[in-house]
């Protein structure tokens, strides 16, 4: 396998037609706390892994047994793609490359990637708000369908960035939910805000009382991970979000 390359490894027969949830360390660490939510609480079986010697050289230790960093879980109509660690900087494109060709491969219904949106008076906001991208003007009508107000105007950094325009280059539906985070410091309350429009959207059982409650908790144990993709966004040029865009 090239140095460059990341594959993905199929423990089983993934069955085509499914809804893929993306969770990676970004802001807030919304999407990994709301993917490891998702997990737990669906109870999906892992699926899949990500495997590149791009990735840091680790494992992840789960009952004494060695795991990748970058798992896929699912059942028979959802897939949820979760990192337990932070993604380097050089590993984002090829990575975000990899998840949608893979997705394309398995004729995915719909790509979606959980999100946050850092706001300077997050220590102010209650319950968060959920923001929407979609790769392709059908999806932004299944936001408005949902209430989820769309982002009309900004920049997105690294792989929901990625993965977004890559979707859009192939054609292939794809929706960003972005909730109101803190930019470096973990935010179970947004997660939930992203797991409830999730499970509404697809019409899931999920209930995230657990989630909000449990967040002091949650935010100990990501402290690590939050650290360390800190660095990685710093790297990425995160804070390139709050340019303002031209308009050509």
């Amino acid at each position: 396998m090239p140095p460059e390359e990341v594959r993905v490894v199929e423990h089983e027969e993934v069955k085509p037609g499914s809804v893929v949830v993306v969770g990676l360390p970004d802001v807030g660490l919304v999407g990994v706390i709301a993917a490891q939510y998702l997990i737990e609480k669906l109870g999906l079986r892992e699926i899949a892994y990500m495997s590149s010697d791009l990735f840091p050289p680790i494992a992840v230790l789960h009952g004494g047994l060695p795991y990748s960093p970058i798992r896929v879980f699912g059942n028979e109509d959802l897939i949820v793609i979760f990192s337990e660690t932070a993604v380097p900087a050089s590993a984002v494109a090829p990575l975000s490359r990899a998840i949608v060709e893979w997705c394309s491969s398995k004729k995915a219904k719909l790509i979606i990637s959980l999100s946050g949106i850092p706001v300077p008076n997050r220590t102010d906001i209650e319950k968060p708000m959920v923001f929407g991208a979609a790769s392709l003007p059908e999806g932004l009508e299944m936001l408005k369908e949902h209430d989820i107000r769309i982002l009309e105007s900004g920049i997105m950094v690294g792989p929901y960035a990625l993965i977004l325009r890559y979707c859009a280059e192939h054609g292939l539906p794809a929706l960003v939910l972005s909730a109101q985070c803190f930019f470096a410091y973990p935010d179970p309350e947004a997660a939930a805000s992203v797991v409830e429009k999730l499970a509404k959207m697809l019409d899931l059982e999920v209930d995230v009382e657990e989630l909000v409650q449990k967040g002091e908790e949650i935010r100990l144990r990501a402290r690590d991970i939050m650290r360390r993709t800190h660095r990685e966004m710093a790297r990425m040029k995160k804070t390139q979000e709050y340019d303002i865009p031209l308009y050509v």
